[in-house]
């Protein structure tokens, strides 16, 4: 028996030599130095073995930079579980010649640092209008409706989140002119002192929509979830990936800090840490940061002093996984619009949404705007009427 698995052994090494890639970038998910070993998992598709010997060069570089003469040497004892990597293999083999590192603490640092920095500095909401150099946004949380104004200059840099994806890092160069009324979008520069203005440097934007309905099934293999549209009555099948977020709705009381979520135990305060799901694409060599990633607005334009929107609500509540759905219930999805119209990627799935469904539909009616049993479709982050009323599920940002 040991023969036969040392037999497959050499010739699965045989079969990977044969095509092996001249480089991979993605994150350490195996690592046995005394073996002189690591698994390395890029971002699509699956691990890659990387054997390493006393002829590999082990590097550092800091996340983002794009210059790789900037690398400084290290030793292969400082590599840990959950970096980054590229690299580099012997022509035809699976030994590396060089392994570029990106610490994942210096990654998290950074992103911290940058989300921070899209919050103090930054604007979003949904476009309302652009004209000439200006784009006029509408943010939306339960106290009401604030407008701002984003300024571009001929030094502003636009980025348009891509269609089926959900990462930053996936994000495409853009202009001005592609930015149109509905997409949702977020604006860092110098802001005004009364945060309801910024002259951009940085414009990130896109398309989203925001469904309802009661899940049918659950495949926990696939990741998939078949959900009954609220407002259409027809089947959508939502795709969950590493980067979506998955939250439990407690009842509002606890949302609003009247009481405790369902299971006991406290939601943390309002502005507590940024939630997951940064979208830092961030590898050696690529230079992707983590810029807004799947999640938008934690305050209102006002920064720090503002009222809370809807993004600091979903920021606490309880994550939860996908074997804790259950058929029946009434889930709230966000996601970018997808090459097909009932196949949707999950930005954020929001379970247990009975009530806001409910809030959204009479909002909507409120506004004007109702659309049978209280749907949400339609571009932007409107639930239940467009550019009419109702809460708006967030979707891009730190």
């Amino acid at each position: 028996m040991q023969a036969k698995v040392f037999v497959f052994l050499c010739l699965a090494t045989a079969l990977f030599a044969q095509s092996a890639p001249k480089s991979v970038v993605g994150v350490v998910e195996g690592f046995r130095p005394e073996a002189l070993e690591m698994e390395v998992k890029p971002d699509q598709g699956a691990a890659v073995p990387v054997k390493f010997g006393p002829a590999t060069s082990f590097q550092r570089i800091a996340p983002g930079e794009r210059d790789l003469s900037k690398a400084e040497k290290i030793e292969v004892t400082a590599i840990a579980m959950g970096d980054r990597v590229l690299v580099s293999f012997v022509p035809d083999s699976t030994e590396a010649r060089r392994i570029v590192v990106m610490s994942a603490t210096d990654i998290s640092k950074r992103n911290d640092a940058d989300r921070q920095d899209w919050q103090r500095r930054g604007l979003a909401g949904v476009v309302a209008s652009r004209k000439d150099n200006e784009i006029t946004l509408r943010a939306r949380n339960l106290q009401g409706e604030t407008i701002s104004t984003v300024v571009i200059n001929e030094k502003t840099t636009f980025k348009r989140y891509s269609t089926g994806s959900v990462k930053f890092a996936d994000a495409k160069n853009s202009k001005l002119s592609e930015v149109k009324a509905g997409d949702q979008l977020r604006a860092r520069g110098t802001k005004s002192a009364d945060g309801l203005r910024v002259e951009a440097e940085e414009v990130v934007f896109g398309t989203f929509q925001t469904r309802a309905g009661t899940v049918e099934s659950i495949n926990i293999e696939a990741k998939t979830v078949s959900v009954k549209d609220t407002a259409t009555q027809k089947t959508f099948v939502v795709t969950l990936t590493p980067d979506s977020q998955l939250k439990a709705m407690p009842a509002f009381p606890g949302m609003m800090g009247g009481g405790p979520p369902p299971g006991g135990g406290r939601m943390g305060p309002p502005g507590g840490g940024p939630g997951p799901g940064a979208g830092p694409g961030a590898g050696p060599g690529a230079g992707a940061g983590p810029g807004p990633g799947p999640g938008m607005m934690r305050r209102g334009p006002g920064g720090p002093g503002g009222p809370p929107d809807f993004a600091q609500m979903i920021e606490r509540m309880p994550a939860v996984t996908i074997d804790q759905l259950k058929q029946g219930e009434t889930i709230v999805v966000s996601s970018t619009q997808g090459a097909k119209k009932d196949e949707l990627t999950a930005i954020i799935l929001l379970s247990n949404a009975d009530m806001l469904v409910q809030m959204a539909a009479r909002m909507a009616a409120g506004a004007g705007g109702q659309r049978p049993g209280g749907g949400m479709g339609g571009p932007g982050m409107g639930m239940g009427m467009g550019m009419g009323g109702g809460l708006e599920l967030p979707t891009m940002m730190p």
